[in-house]
């Protein structure tokens, strides 16, 4: 029972995906731009950077549209202030906000 609920629990994690997927990049961009809003307000930074990514399709693509919606020296600031000392949280909050240049 537990295994079966586990798989259901998966399927709906992976549903908006699936949606997303469906999106162009003008309203994946559109609803990043809403969560940034949502950072500001007081949203969680591990959910703007996670479902930035799952709407975006990866961390790579996320880190696009978040460098254009946040200036690098605020994303910056971000990952200094939130991060701390937490060095799994400051490894999601860099691979989003602060991706290596190229």
């Amino acid at each position: 029972m537990l295994e079966k609920l586990s798989g259901i629990q998966g399927k709906l994690n992976n549903l908006g995906d699936e949606v997303y997927q469906t999106w162009s990049y003008e309203q994946r961009h559109d609803e990043i731009g809403k969560l940034v809003q949502g950072y500001r307000n007081g949203l969680p930074v591990q959910i703007l950077c996670q479902l930035s990514a799952s709407i975006a399709g990866g961390t790579v693509e996320a880190a696009e549209h978040l460098g254009i919606l946040i200036s690098r020296r605020e994303r910056k600031a971000i990952v200094n202030r939130e991060a701390g000392s937490d060095k799994a949280l400051r490894a999601l909050l860099e691979a989003t906000l602060l991706p290596t240049r190229q």
